[in-house]
């Protein structure tokens, strides 16, 4: 694990006296002080600004601060930054001040028998269910035990998500989406599992889903272009349409016939390329998001199936995640960088910002459930970084590698999941790996 931050961390430098205004801003109650600008030494740097900010808040054990102007962390002296930058030693200085976070650490890993394409964390029981380019799903403690087992796709698993603390989702090469259901409480390793349905209407390779536990519905993202909406509640499920029934020749040798078969509640059509991301607004569940190689970001209304916004990007978007106490959606692209947009029909912009550092391909993304401004983003590069995105000119926080002998670090990163047991992801390298949640902000 690496950090973007210069390791000289001094509090002053030495080549300067003079004082300076600054005002200090938090957007965290439980640490601000007074707005008021005040005069201090010109040489401060990141630690003499964070004992500042701890002598007015007049604590006991000393906080780590960062200090953040302009959309950049402060990295140099106040007086460096002024004359880089062409400002004025006269103005006064703005300075929003954050705690800082300590860096993750790699705690675990979880070996596989292929690739793993997709990881997904279940809170309640603290369960990890990963899905693999084998083809099969399975679900993992803490402690590194296969639970249970399930091979019910003929080809490639892609992308698999908890629906419950018991059911999940997962779909693939077989153009399929496949529900299942495990025990509360299981009472052996590695037991088998068979799917109860599976949900046919694509007629290609689905890359992703996205699940939305309140109503048991499931988006779906297709290289055959379409988004394709689905529920898991059978009762409501509409039959499987005879010319998009999955061919069962297939079949891995000593699966059964399979689970019934449903259709959709709606297959929308609109992307002129393949669908690589889909995603339900956190806040409403009628709401769509879904992202494609045709470089366009589409908003759909779940409700009526209708399209409702279209906005075009300048690069193939692969990914996309909803930073909702924003109200914007993050998109991994294959230009390597991630790009923040305001989905709402008012927003004059496409594009709000734009946070650069991987060198390849951005292929998932996950936020921070704790932090509004923090999430995780997963590369072919074969890192995972951390960002916040009101630091978006000084790139990411941490970087986290593969952890684990004979690795070379350039394996691809397929897919991550911030959660309450740490970052969970998996990779090209066959495993799910974890690493601690960075602490601080």
């Amino acid at each position: 694990m690496t950090s973007t931050e210069d390791t000289t961390m001094g509090g002053t430098d030495p080549q300067s006296t003079h004082q300076v205004q600054v005002k200090f801003t938090t957007r965290h109650p439980d640490i601000a002080v007074p707005t008021a600008p005040i005069l201090v030494p010109a040489n401060l740097k990141r630690y003499g600004l964070s004992q500042i900010i701890n002598h007015l808040l007049d604590t006991s054990t000393a906080i780590p601060f960062e200090f953040l102007v302009n959309g950049s962390f402060l990295r140099t002296s106040i007086e460096k930054y002024l004359s880089d930058n062409g400002l004025s030693s006269e103005s006064v200085l703005t300075l929003e001040y954050v705690r800082a976070i300590v860096p993750p650490k790699f705690q675990a890993a979880f070996q596989h028998d292929d690739w793993v394409s997709s990881v997904s964390v279940e809170r309640e029981k603290r369960r990890i269910l990963s899905g693999s380019y084998d083809g099969i799903v399975r679900v993992w403690n803490e402690s590194a035990q296969c639970l249970y087992t399930g091979s019910g796709h003929t080809d490639a698993v892609k992308t698999a998500k908890w629906i419950s603390a018991t059911k999940f989702v997962s779909a693939g090469m077989d153009r399929g989406l496949r529900l299942w259901e495990v025990d509360p409480e299981p009472t052996e390793e590695n037991s088998e599992i068979s799917a109860l349905a599976e949900f046919v209407g694509h007629r290609s390779t689905v890359e992703k889903i996205s699940v939305d536990s309140s109503s048991g519905r499931v988006l779906s993202a297709g290289v055959d272009s379409r988004v394709g909406l689905w529920t898991t509640d059978i009762s409501e499920a509409p039959k499987a349409p005879k010319e998009a029934l999955v061919p069962k020749a297939k079949r891995r040798k000593g699966s059964s016939a399979g689970p019934p078969r449903y259709g959709a509640l709606q297959m929308f059509e609109g992307h002129t390329s393949p669908v690589s991301g889909v995603a339900f607004d956190p806040k409403d569940s009628t709401v769509g998001y879904s992202v494609s190689w045709d470089h366009t970001i589409r908003t759909w209304d779940l409700a009526t199936h209708s399209l409702v916004d279209t906005r075009t990007t300048q690069h193939p978007l692969l990914s996309v995640c909803v930073l909702p106490t924003l109200s914007l959606l993050a998109c991994g692209s294959s230009a390597r960088h991630i790009t923040l947009h305001d989905p709402r029909v008012s927003a004059s912009t496409v594009t709000t910002s734009t946070l650069r550092g991987h060198t390849n391909a951005v292929v998932a993304l996950s936020p921070n459930k704790d932090s509004e401004w923090q999430m995780v983003s997963a590369s072919h590069d074969g890192t995972l970084r951390i960002w916040d995105v009101r630091a978006s000119e000084s790139g990411s926080i941490w970087t986290i590698k593969r952890e684990g002998e004979g690795l070379d670090g350039k394996g691809k990163v397929f897919d991550v999941e911030w959660s309450d047991m740490g970052i969970v992801s998996g990779g090209e390298d066959k495993r799910v790996q974890i690493d601690e949640s960075p602490k601080g902000e």
